[in-house]
């Protein structure tokens, strides 16, 4: 990950409710959050559904504009004041000439669509109880970092739900 992270040579400095993507955007940038918190969703009926959310140490992509060169439905927008660092589709193409590099993208490619995957199951088969649990051992460190009305969002849930559940 460190050799994907080393490729940016830019940094952005984002203030909390700044967008770093809008819907209809072509957006091939990855991004590495250095500092802050960001939400990723889309807008359903004006109200937001939040699909991911990337705090310090995490990366954060629209991964169908990335993929596709094409506009993406996703915003991205810090949730709090936010620091990320730029790598360019460029950077990580001529990055990923070298064929031992092309095993570390698979496997970070690898491991969001499981992530996405498990996350789609939870919301259709699990209670918020489940969902809530899940989420708290697989990333703890997301309840330092982002306030309970975005994760509550992205559990889909109520936040007085998710206060109940955590004081239980």
């Amino acid at each position: 990950m460190q050799e994907i992270i080393s490729l940016s040579q830019k940094t952005i400095a984002l203030e909390r409710n700044e967008f770093l993507k809008v819907k209809g955007s072509i957006d091939t940038n990855i991004y590495y959050v250095e500092s802050g918190s960001l939400s990723f969703f889309i807008l359903d009926d004006c109200e937001e559904q939040i699909i991911r959310l990337g705090y310090q140490g995490n990366i954060i992509v629209a991964l169908d504009a990335y993929l596709t060169g094409k506009p993406s439905d996703f915003y991205i927008q810090a949730i709090k004041k936010s620091t990320v660092k730029v790598i360019t589709k460029l950077q990580m193409d001529n990055f990923l000439n070298k064929e031992e590099n092309n095993l570390l993208w698979t496997k970070i490619l690898e491991d969001l669509v499981l992530q996405q995957m498990e996350r789609e199951v939870d919301i259709l088969t699990s209670s918020p109880k489940e969902r809530y649990l899940r989420v708290l051992k697989r990333s703890p460190q997301l309840f330092q970092q982002v306030p309970n009305r975005y994760i509550a969002n992205y559990l889909r849930m109520s936040p007085e739900t998710l206060s109940r559940l955590k004081k239980s």
